[in-house]
Order: structure tokens, then sequence, then C-alpha cells
């Protein structure tokens, strides 16, 4: 096999894929990022409740500038929620689907 064709061949089939076990420290690596989520979760929750708070503050003081605020805070609040529960089967479905790609 010549020089090109083997360079062709790497292109197009690297031969690299997920496996668990090719690295050392695996396992507190899994443990750092789902510490990272949960404390991701425990900020959100303190984000919303103070959103919340601002929010009807705003509403019962007649401030709509702060009202406004408290609403776009809850919404972002409740999508940083929603991406963090649902970081595993994000990941999961997009190398998936990439997998399937040749």
């Amino acid at each position: 096999m010549s020089l090109t064709d083997r360079v062709l061949h790497l292109a197009y089939d690297p031969g690299v894929t997920p496996r668990e076990g090719g690295l050392p420290g695996l396992s507190v690596l899994k443990d750092v990022v789902s510490s990272i989520n949960l404390y991701g979760i425990i900020a959100v929750v303190g984000a919303l409740a103070v959103s919340l708070a601002v929010w009807a503050w705003g509403h019962f003081t007649g401030g709509h500038n702060a009202e406004a605020n408290g609403k776009k805070g809850a919404v972002v609040s409740a999508g940083a929620a929603l991406g963090l529960g649902a970081a595993n089967g994000i990941v999961a479905f997009f190398s998936a689907l990439g997998s399937q790609v040749h």
C-alpha cells in the first residue's frame, strides 16, 4: 500500500472510538463533572428565587423595569435548569447521531 493510499484511508477512517479504561482517572473526572453540574443546579435554584422575588417586587411597587428583568431572569433560570438536567441526554443523543455519520 502506497503512502497516498494510507493517508486517504486515514482521512476516511481514523479508527478512533470512545472507550472506557484508556486513561486513568476517568471515575474522578466523572465525579468532578457531576459535582459541577450539581453546583450549577444549586446556583440556578438561587437565581430563580432571586428572579421571582425581583419580579414580584417590581410588580407590587410599579417598577416595570424590575418586573421585566425578573421575568427574564426566571425564563433564563428555567432554561439553564433544563439544559443542566438534560445535558447527559443531549450529549448522548448527538454522540449517537454523530457515530452514524460515515
